[in-house]
């Protein structure tokens, strides 16, 4: 649940040559390769530790979800994780301002004060992200994990084609042809063998999930030129009125839809569940600013077929060949969609 994309940050090796890295002792984590270049074993761990505890964890969402509902239904407020979710992303923006304000001080630029004018386009992306996240909970009535896990990247064709008509981004050759393997893949993993219907996912979960896809792909677009208008404003700023506004929204929807449940008091599925939802942003957040593209196309291709493995053992879910192929076929296209967005 990311409200802002993150800049991608290409990873430079270490050059060979007489300069002063060149010159390092060897070590345990400053190794040189035959080309001349050191490899950094100590930051190499780092990377593996946070694709393997994002791929977890992207796994778990659809998993989670699934066990918790009792006879189709969730007996617990899914608003008041999503509220809670919205409140430690604005506490931690506030955290990253206070270290900031700390070793810069309050300038015009990082200061919380604000002007109607600059906040008032917060409550759109705001309140596309809230029916986005709650969206997913209705999903995973109509489609089963492994199913949910498939068809939520979606997001990346309706975020590409958006870029493409409201901020005039050229995508590549690569990119198109990754659109259209994504479809290929996403329908390939619902076909029905021996079956009287030809798809597994009703037209009902394929309606939501391209609904939730396109919510995901507007706000992100809408945030990013809401950014780009504001350039010298700290991002933490930024987000932490996105994050304000996001509260609100979840408040109200607790007040219309869970209230009764909130006043039962907290369940250990709600924080479950709020566990699982922010986990992951702080692993891309804090934890891998310097190889976030690469490492999210990794954690995201293993999570889908890790999370059609845990289902067939925890739900009896149907290990088909078309699932397996088509799983393949989305995960080669996230990893093209990457590259051409790289080039």
């Amino acid at each position: 649940m990311e409200y802002r994309k993150l800049k991608d940050q290409d990873e430079d090796g270490n050059g060979g040559g007489d300069d002063i890295e060149s010159r390092k002792p060897l070590s345990v984590t400053n190794v040189p390769t035959l080309g001349g270049a050191t490899v950094d074993w100590s930051k190499w761990k780092l990377k593996i530790v946070v694709v393997v505890a994002l791929t977890l964890l992207t796994s778990s969402q659809g998993i989670l979800i699934v066990w918790s509902k009792r006879n189709g239904k969730y007996d617990y407020s899914v608003t008041t994780s999503n509220f809670m979710v919205e409140a430690l992303k604005c506490m931690l923006s506030l955290l990253a301002l206070a270290r900031i304000w700390k070793s810069e001080g309050v300038t015009e630029d990082n200061r919380l004060s604000t002007t109607l004018d600059e906040v008032i386009v917060y409550p759109i992306p705001a309140l596309l992200y809230l029916v986005k996240n709650l969206l997913q909970y209705y999903i995973l009535e109509h489609v089963d994990a492994p199913g949910y896990q498939i068809l939520k990247n979606l997001n990346i064709i309706s975020t590409g084609v958006l870029y493409r008509i409201i901020l005039k981004k050229k995508l590549s050759n690569i990119q198109w042809a990754a659109f259209i393997l994504l479809c290929v893949g996403c329908t390939t993993t619902q076909l029905k063998t021996n079956s009287d219907h030809v798809l597994q996912t009703p037209v009902e979960g394929w309606l939501m999930a391209i609904v939730m896809a396109l919510l995901s792909g507007f706000a992100g677009v809408y945030t990013e030129a809401i950014l780009k208008k504001r350039p010298s404003r700290n991002i933490n700023v930024q987000n932490f009125w996105l994050y304000i506004f996001g509260m609100v929204f979840n408040a109200v929807a607790i007040v219309i839809e869970d209230f009764d449940m909130v006043l039962n008091g907290f369940s250990l599925k709600v924080t479950v569940s709020f566990v699982q939802e922010i986990l992951p942003w702080i692993l891309i957040y804090y934890g891998s600013h310097d190889s976030q593209p690469r490492t999210k196309v990794y954690s995201t291709s293993v999570a889908m077929l890790f999370t059609a493995f845990a289902s067939y053992f925890l739900f009896g879910f149907n290990l088909s060949l078309p699932f397996i192929l088509g799983t393949i076929t989305v995960a080669v296209s996230v990893y093209l969609h990457a590259v051409g967005k790289q080039r």
